[in-house]
């Protein structure tokens, strides 16, 4: 999945819990200093989300089950 230039394929996903809160992600994807790009992919669309309470949670299960749809596995 490219977005905005940055590659995340599933072998970023492996061994991820089901559900991460975003800035967490985007630490555990290698965008910590740029978080805030991550937060505009939520905002987007792009990263599914799931809201739990004022916490915003990053969808890991289903991101990656979009990754491999687009890979072909």
């Amino acid at each position: 999945m490219d977005l905005d230039g940055v590659k995340v394929s599933v072998a970023d996903l492996r061994g991820a819990p089901p559900l991460l809160p975003w800035k967490e992600f985007a630490r555990w994807i290698g965008m910590g200093d740029d978080e805030q790009i991550v937060w505009g992919w939520i905002r987007s669309g792009y990263i599914p989300r799931y809201k739990i309470g004022t916490h915003v949670m990053v969808n890991v299960a289903l991101l990656n089950r979009r990754l491999l749809e687009q890979e072909g596995f």
